[in-house]
């Protein structure tokens, strides 16, 4: 894509099918989705609990510019969820307070980074949600022209613009726009799955039990003995 693209116009996933996105959480959705989408682990909320799922905004900037950054803030609708990458390897502070006032202005929900953010007291003051490579004090320049809502790879996942993002603890997974409500409905039964098992492990039930693993195990050569003694011995004898 030409350096200086900027689409104003991207899909938007239903409200309904985002929200439940975020409150089924970043793992849930990575397992319902045959464990794709996720963002390398490095990427970590800059304040513990944030837990957000937003239509991707895409930005691709340039290492110690985050000129793009500025320009895609016009094109943010409430609700919608900024993912920047960058053209290479870079750990700069790209994001900070004062952008953060705009954004949230906007009714931006949160923000994914694959570089580096500042500004950690007064974001967490404010309650914006960033997830990030690192945290850098070291500011950016305005100089290079990048693209707004195009396709981007970040932090390892691509991502088209209107693209679902879910955030939390756990790290950050990119949901396919024209996926997100078959995801949404098989994450919500998987959650339905756990709130089930979570109830008879409570009660002192094992997984393998729940799960039916023991047949297996067998089959794949777990032998259990009363002693290491026993286990020694037998084990030599088989040995030839």
């Amino acid at each position: 894509m030409k350096m200086g693209t900027v689409v104003r116009n991207i899909p938007h996933t239903d409200p309904h099918v985002v929200e439940t996105l975020r409150q089924c959480g970043v793992a849930t959705v990575h397992e319902s989705m045959g464990r794709a989408g996720l963002m390398k682990p490095y990427m970590r909320p800059i304040y513990p609990n944030a837990r957000v799922a937003g239509n991707a905004i895409t930005v691709l900037t340039h290492p110690g510019d985050n000129w793009m950054i500025h320009v895609a803030v016009e094109h943010c609708r409430p609700g919608d969820l900024l993912v920047i990458a960058i053209s290479s390897d870079c750990t700069d502070g790209f994001f900070g307070e004062l952008l953060a006032t705009s954004f949230k202005a906007r009714g931006v929900c949160g923000l994914v980074l694959d570089a580096g953010c500042r500004d950690v007291a007064e974001l967490t003051r404010m309650q914006f949600p960033v997830w990030s490579k690192t945290i850098c004090a070291k500011g950016t320049v305005k100089a290079s022209l990048g693209c707004v809502n195009v396709p981007v790879v970040c932090a390892g996942v691509v991502v088209n613009p209107g693209d679902v993002a879910v955030a939390d603890d756990d790290g950050v997974v990119v949901v396919p726009h024209g996926a997100a409500q078959e995801v949404s409905a098989a994450s919500v039964k998987r959650v339905a799955n756990e709130e089930a098992k979570r109830a008879r492990l409570a009660s002192g039930e094992l997984n393998m039990d729940i799960e039916n693993m023991r047949s297996k195990l067998a089959a794949a050569g777990l032998t259990y003995y009363d002693t290491l003694q026993e286990a020694r011995s037998l084990q030599e004898k088989q040995t030839p």
